[in-house]
């Protein structure tokens, strides 16, 4: 399986590109926070696959076990290095959970099997970044 995107350049600092799905969305810098374009950044725009990424996982084995949440976040913060290129050099990915009867073993198992076999965008981190993770419960 590949994938193939197109990007193209708009003007100044925005680029439009498309995904596999065929959906348009613009990647840049903007110095202006009306910007129509509402450009996202391309180094956020990893953390945020980071995110998705395992948290469609999650969310399938969830299900699999019979386990439920009322809702659920993913907050990811990447520390970038001083020198150029800038890369992230530590990724920490914090797992929030929130219901009022939390199956908490199964949940963490949940998480593990995506941090540890099933995310291949965490595996892709883990080649250039110190990547950690926490599980935080959130029982109403």
């Amino acid at each position: 399986m590949s994938h193939k995107v197109t990007t193209v350049w708009k003007e100044k600092m925005i680029f439009e590109s498309d995904n596999p799905n065929g959906y348009l969305f613009n990647l840049g810098q903007s110095e202006n926070s009306n910007d129509p374009y509402k450009p996202l950044g391309p180094k956020a725009v990893m953390l945020s696959s980071l995110a998705a990424c395992s948290g469609l996982d999650v969310v399938s084995i969830a299900e699999k076990m019979k386990t439920e949440f009322s809702d659920f976040k993913i907050e990811v913060a990447g520390e970038l290095t001083d020198e150029h290129p800038k890369t992230y050099h530590t990724v920490i990915v914090d797992y929030h959970f929130y219901g009022s009867a939390l199956d908490e073993k199964k949940i963490t198992k949940a998480v593990a099997l995506s941090v540890e076999k099933y995310c291949g965008v965490m595996e892709m981190f883990r080649q250039f970044a110190e990547v950690k993770t926490n599980i935080i419960f959130h029982n109403n």
